[in-house]
């Protein structure tokens, strides 16, 4: 029998990252701090980039692929005039130009060319790995590898604010969106380069920036107990989702790996699922999905118990 390394948690820890951490460094911090398992993240962060980190914990960790599929909000501030290697700040500075008097509407103007459905090449300064390899790893290396564009969709790309060359914009994609690379084909589309010097995620599918706890307040927290309570439910994940309430026997047949007929049920797509009690108590189960005979499929559990 596998010994355990850490305690059995299961949750969802909504983290709000530093800058100039790897969403990879918060996960080993926030590991070792609630001396847990088994955490995972659900979509990284560049160093750069501070706000919304869903951590999943234990069981939760099931449900983290629905959590990286999930559109995203982002403030961002965007330098224009300046080009760099990796399209923000962190990267060299590869050219400079003067910033024509642009009005609002030459600005709105170019922005209209990021919303909506649009192709974007991900940035070689990306996580897409090529061949097993991180592409930022090879781009360090001083190679360049060829990438497809990659369709992705902008639902708002909001001028916020200017202030001499910076412009802020608020912007909520969908998944696989790289804000640096709106901000280079910002610069480019208005002829004078850019990139991305601030960046903040305000919300990660359901969850929101003011859900979010910093690794002060987790540092505070005087004990295990302190720390357990900062976790939210693991069906807040997918809280939003229908739900399809399976008495019983449906829930025995479920956690066999059996489709169930449930009256009632949707008749499309991802659900939630509840187990009721006779006694009419109500405990998550997992997700499932609506089969086109309309019988309720169960696609990920967590144990019972």
């Amino acid at each position: 029998m596998r010994r355990r390394r850490g305690r059995d948690l299961s949750g969802v820890l909504v983290l709000d990252k530093p800058v100039g951490m790897t969403s990879n460094d918060a996960v080993q911090a926030v590991k070792r701090l609630f001396r847990a398992e088994k955490v995972g993240h659900t979509g990284a962060l560049d160093p750069l980039a501070t706000g919304v980190l869903p951590l999943c914990f234990g069981e939760a960790t099931k449900f983290s692929q629905f959590l990286l599929d999930s559109d995203k909000r982002y403030w961002t501030r965007v330098r224009l005039g300046v080009a760099t290697t990796t399209g923000d700040a962190e990267g060299e500075v590869v050219e400079r130009r003067p910033v024509p008097q642009f009005s609002t509407a030459d600005i709105e103007a170019a922005l209209d060319q990021f919303r909506g459905e649009i192709a974007q090449v991900p940035s070689m300064f990306s996580a897409i790995k090529h061949q097993g390899q991180p592409l930022y790893k090879l781009a360090r290396q001083g190679i360049e590898i060829d990438r497809e564009a990659r369709r992705v969709v902008v639902y708002e790309n909001r001028l916020v604010a200017r202030e001499g060359d910076d412009i802020e914009l608020e912007i909520h994609c969908s998944k696989g969106t790289y804000i640096r690379t709106i901000a280079e084909d910002l610069g480019r589309a208005l002829g004078c380069g850019a990139h991305v010097i601030a960046l903040r995620r305000l919300s990660a599918g359901p969850y929101l920036a003011s859900d979010s706890v910093t690794f002060e307040t987790l540092d505070a927290c005087g004990s295990d107990a302190a720390l357990d309570s900062l976790l939210l439910s693991i069906d807040s994940a997918v809280a939003a989702w229908p739900e399809v309430r399976l008495n019983e026997d449906s829930a025995y047949y479920m956690r066999q790996g059996q489709a169930v007929i449930v009256a009632h049920a949707p008749r499309s797509g991802l659900v939630r699922l509840s187990a009721v009690s006779e006694q009419g108590r109500s405990r998550f189960m997992g997700v499932g999905e609506i089969l086109d005979d309309g019988r309720v499929a169960p696609r990920r559990l967590v144990v019972a118990g």
